[in-house]
């Protein structure tokens, strides 16, 4: 098989490109030429502007044989989880060679990623690196290599340009959006003429452009606690804090304003949003990672144990006084420090005496950071709604903030009572 991944959303000229490359290889080899299609949500964590059956008959129409959808990651995970367990889907499915296109030469894209593979880095590549995201593929087709003895066969194809321009479809898709959901006739000499018609006929049925639910997500975002939004995968304290100042959201612009205020760029802005719009929780992206990690799919580097143990090094190191940049460089550089981490302590509370009489074991809570940067939890009684600050030595306070600002590790409380009173134990990642 031979295969290519994409969003696809047009099809245009530049994709036919590669589908011509690829269906030239199929026919060497009397093969067929796969589109690993995104479904849901772009690679870039955005609804689309067509929708996938649109989409798959372009892609056919274009001369692919058949399509495989890929759905269920792009509103979960960033690009350095969702490269892995694509590659690793082509692999088990049969898929021998891959086409991409780049605009850089294949000898210094492997040059690249060989780098990246040695030192197990997949996460952070420097985004002032032409293709990045090729030399991510690259990279982790390397990694994978040791779980399967075999990787794709990659064939690089130029960048399909027009007068020096490459091609963009996110620039067809702003054209058309700016002129009125007509396709202007500069657009419509970038798209085939099979893509041309079927884009025209979606247009007229009303089914482009495709949006979020913003009914959901802006109830969500206009109602929800400090400690639900918190549970949302891809919100930090910061954006949490920044959406509950912000409010009320009634429209998209104002949502992306206040994730700006809490210094998100345009991707994690993307994920952030899509993960609220569809209430993804920490819970649900920690144990999809743990289920591709556990089949040998994700690198060690992005491990959620090491997510963990990077948060507990860090603030066991910034209790010494190291700064946390500091302690962060001595991470990657391979120091681990001589503790692990702590997966379940218990904090004290600050409690009045009519919250202490609804207390009782086993509540259940969940944990914040609130506009004065105090870390705190909240929990519901049976008559009430009770939150308190936190009681907790200096070096777990960093370590549970670094683990809330984490995107993705779960925090579970409960509350216990001990000899010297009410506690909350705090459980961080797997269950305990």
């Amino acid at each position: 098989m031979i295969g290519i991944s994409a969003d696809f959303d047009p099809v245009h000229k530049g994709h036919v490109k590669l589908i011509d490359k690829a269906r030239e290889l199929a026919d060497k080899k009397n093969d067929e030429v796969v589109i690993y299609l995104n479904k849901g949500y772009s690679a870039n964590h955005a609804p689309f502007f067509a929708n996938y059956e649109s989409r798959s008959k372009m892609a056919l129409e274009a001369g692919a044989d058949r399509i495989v959808p890929i759905e269920g990651l792009h509103h979960r995970l960033t690009l350095a989880y969702t490269v892995p367990i694509r590659i690793a889907m082509m692999i088990e499915d049969g898929v021998i060679d891959y086409v991409d296109a780049a605009d850089v030469s294949t000898a210094r894209i492997k040059k690249y990623a060989s780098n990246f593979a040695k030192k197990g880095i997949f996460s952070g590549i420097p985004r002032n690196l032409p293709n990045r995201n090729v030399i991510r593929w690259f990279a982790v087709n390397e990694f994978l290599y040791n779980k399967y003895n075999q990787k794709l066969k990659f064939h690089i194809i130029p960048e399909y340009k027009i007068s020096g321009d490459k091609i963009s479809g996110r620039m067809i898709r702003r054209e058309i959006l700016e002129n009125n959901m007509e396709i202007p006739e500069s657009i419509g000499k970038l798209l085939p003429d099979s893509t041309l018609q079927i884009l025209e006929e979606e247009i007229k049925k009303g089914n482009v452009p495709g949006e979020r639910n913003l009914k959901d997500l802006s109830k969500r975002l206009n109602t929800y606690s400090r400690a639900n939004l918190n549970n949302i995968a891809h919100m930090n304290a910061d954006a949490v804090n920044a959406i509950v100042a912000g409010r009320s959201y009634k429209r998209e612009d104002q949502i992306w304003a206040s994730f700006r205020m809490a210094g998100y760029g345009p991707v994690l802005t993307r994920l952030a949003v899509s993960a609220a719009e569809e209430d993804v929780t920490r819970r649900e992206v920690f144990n999809l990672i743990k289920k591709y990690e556990n089949n040998g799919i994700i690198p060690q580097d992005m491990s959620v144990e090491q997510v963990i143990e990077r948060a507990w090094y860090v603030s066991s190191k910034s209790s010494e006084g190291n700064s946390s940049s500091d302690a962060h460089k001595m991470f990657r550089n391979g120091d681990r420090g001589s503790d692990k981490a702590l997966y379940s302590f218990d904090a004290g509370m600050h409690l009045r005496s009519f919250e202490v009489e609804s207390l009782k074991s086993g509540l259940e809570t969940l944990f914040y950071v609130d506009k004065n940067e105090r870390l705190c939890c909240e929990m519901r009684t049976e008559d009430r709604k009770i939150k308190s600050p936190l009681k907790l030595p200096a070096q777990q306070v960093t370590y549970l903030r670094l683990l809330i600002d984490s995107h993705f590790i779960p925090l579970r409380g409960e509350i216990i009572e001990k000899e010297e009173g009410w506690r909350v134990r705090i459980f961080v990642g797997d269950e305990v």
